[in-house]
């Protein structure tokens, strides 16, 4: 790791913390003012929250990626890591941030509704088919970063994730830190603590699933031209696009 990018390792932590507490605190919130406003009515509960994260991860995508990359999600800063997109060294601190950043997204939604701000949640999400759910959610999502022509990242995983909403068992939570921020409150996105383990195998098996057919449809460690917002972490989105290689990506 380079000392440039060592002492800018602060500021993309604070990118990641943020934008995770930001998109915890759309998820969660939205969650609150659908269940509030949509009289018992499931599914347009179910759509105003699907809505509200599509617009707010789009937007947080495209504000931080060229600060931290924009991962926000344990699950991809791993794969990031495992395929030499982020210093491995920076692994772990960038785990911290995003979990931090969730427990904090959580608390603030609860702010600002007037909520206890200390939950946890009682809704159980358990079984093997929610557990296939979260893992195909999962594996799409890596698949559609790592595949996403140049600067399209962002409406790509949006729109993703917007349908895996509706066509998923579980929702699509897809990333263990909002399954983490999730389990802190007791509103209609939460998870029950006992059912968390559950959520996090089936989202890191699903990582390595999503990787995998990558690799299988496009062998080379990585494609020139095919650089996009959350793959260079801390990289501007319209970076030029170097030649194919197999080496971690650093700058000097």
């Amino acid at each position: 790791m380079t000392t440039k990018r060592r002492l800018d390792l602060p500021r993309r932590l604070g990118g990641e913390a943020a934008g995770t507490a930001l998109l915890l605190a759309a998820v969660i919130g939205s969650g609150v003012m659908a269940e509030r406003l949509a009289a018992g009515q499931g599914a347009i509960a179910l759509l105003a929250n699907t809505l509200a994260t599509v617009a707010a991860l789009y937007v947080l995508i495209e504000v931080f990626a060229p600060i931290s990359g924009a991962h926000f999600n344990p699950a991809v800063s791993a794969v990031m890591a495992w395929r030499g997109e982020l210093p491995r060294g920076e692994l772990l601190p960038y785990v911290g941030a995003q979990l931090a950043g969730a427990l904090l997204g959580a608390w603030l939604a609860h702010a600002m509704f007037a909520l206890p701000i200390l939950q946890l949640s009682t809704r159980a999400r358990s079984g093997a088919g929610l557990w296939i759910a979260e893992a195909v959610a999962t594996a799409g999502l890596l698949l559609v970063i790592l595949r996403a022509p140049t600067g399209r990242a962002a409406p790509m995983v949006a729109a993703y994730i917007g349908a895996a909403y509706w066509f998923t068992a579980s929702t699509s939570f897809a990333n263990p830190a909002a399954t983490f921020g999730r389990m802190l409150s007791d509103s209609f996105t939460g998870i029950a603590p006992a059912s968390v383990t559950g959520f996090v195998v089936a989202q890191l098996a699903g990582a390595a699933l999503g990787t995998a057919l990558h690799d299988a449809f496009e062998p080379r460690r990585r494609s020139a031209g095919r650089r996009n917002a959350i793959e260079r972490s801390g990289e501007p989105a319209d970076a030029p696009a170097g030649p194919a290689t197999a080496e971690p990506f650093e700058r000097p």
